[in-house]
């Protein structure tokens, strides 16, 4: 591949180079969360900036951590996981927020994904779609470790990905609400947790990188509860998503230093 960045080791759109990141890695999208997520680590700093993508590098038990933003979506999700690969990264957990489909899910919840719906476009650039977009197991069972030491409600399993947000909240006004609107109901009638937009991007990505992936998310709502006129808390304070992600992280290393202990 042609080098665009035109220094080696550069990575185009993240703007890092080998070293500056750890093996570890929090994926929110919002930029705006990396701060407050790098709050978190030991002497942190401000690796790069450029576009939607921000990152933070310091220290969680000892070892090297770093926390990218990945903007919207599935594409460029993708583009900061193979760069972040490039230089070093090989664990990751996803954080942000997802609205509930499952009635069970309500808002302030944590869901856990253990899977995605591949109803989105980057992930079939990487396999077939008859290919399931899976979690590593080792991360999911640190989310939930991490859920259950807080104390935070949680629920696991499938999330539905999509690319387009209107499609999802006015599926009645587009040309394929056909489509859309028959899909989401099969969604429903298979038990699916909640809908967000990056997962199965990053988990066919991560499959294909030979790396591993989790993914926890803060429900903001239940749209399907709205509909029903049952209650339906609102709920955007992000933080008990972004404090299992580092308590999980943490589980993660330590299970790795016990290891190497052991050995």
């Amino acid at each position: 591949m042609q080098n665009y960045s035109g220094e080696a080791g550069l990575q185009y759109h993240l703007q890092i180079r080998p070293g500056d990141v750890g093996r570890y890695v929090i994926l929110p999208g919002d930029p705006k969360r990396c701060e407050k997520i790098a709050k978190h680590f030991e002497d942190a700093k401000l690796v790069a900036d450029s576009r939607e993508f921000v990152t933070y590098t310091g220290y969680l038990e000892g070892e090297k951590v770093s926390v990218t933003s990945t903007g919207i979506g599935g594409p460029s999700a993708s583009i900061a996981m193979e760069e972040l690969v490039q230089c070093g990264a090989d664990t990751f957990v996803r954080v942000g927020t997802c609205g509930g489909i499952d009635l069970d899910v309500r808002g302030g919840d944590i869901v856990i994904a253990t899977g995605a719906v591949r109803m989105e476009g980057t992930s079939r650039e990487y396999a077939p779609i008859e290919y399931p977009a899976v979690a590593d197991l080792e991360v999911a069972n640190a989310l939930v470790a991490a859920a259950k030491e807080l104390g935070f409600t949680y629920h696991t399993g499938v999330v539905q990905c999509k690319d387009a947000f209107y499609g999802q909240h006015e599926p009645e006004t587009k040309p394929v609400s056909y489509e859309l609107m028959n899909k989401w109901e099969a969604w429903k009638r298979l038990g699916c947790l909640a809908s967000e937009m990056e997962s199965a991007a990053l988990f066919i990505v991560a499959s294909h990188l030979k790396v591993r992936v989790g993914s926890c998310f803060l429900v903001l709502a239940n749209q399907e509860r709205e509909k029903l006129g049952l209650d339906n808390p609102v709920v955007h304070d992000t933080d008990k998503a972004i404090q299992v992600a580092v308590q999980a992280i943490r589980e993660l290393i330590r299970a790795e230093q016990a290891q190497k202990k052991a050995e």
